[in-house]
């Protein structure tokens, strides 16, 4: 049996909670994905497998707002603009995906922040 590490503990959460989660063209996916550095937001339509918004830390529009902003504080500032661009494109209502990682801390921070803004799950 081959070692586990956390890296793919996370992945084989994340395949779990994938069979019990789907997005639809009325409500999307709101999938997470947080690095060492950075975290990225995306808002998917599993119906034709397409990303219908997306933000992160490395967008243009939210690099310049974080610098100096500790990870927590990031977050936040990409669930507002993903919440933003969601609202944008007629999505109010999504099914949040955590992708494998606990709901605490940067994750949480980012759900609670594109709920601030406006956006439902």
């Amino acid at each position: 049996m081959a070692k586990k590490n956390s890296r793919s503990a996370r992945i084989i959460r994340h395949q779990r909670a994938r069979k019990k989660i789907q997005g639809t063209s009325l409500r999307p996916r709101l999938c997470v994905f947080r690095s060492l550095n950075h975290i990225y937001a995306q808002i998917i339509d599993d119906s034709i497998g397409q990303t219908v918004v997306s933000s992160g830390t490395l967008d243009p529009q939210v690099k310049g707002d974080i610098e100096k902003l500790n990870k927590t504080k990031t977050s936040e500032v990409v669930g507002a603009s993903i919440a933003k661009k969601a609202l944008d494109k007629g999505i109010k209502t999504v099914v949040f995906d955590r992708g494998g990682y606990m709901y605490h801390g940067r994750v949480k921070t980012l759900a609670e922040s594109a709920r601030k803004e406006g956006l439902l799950f």
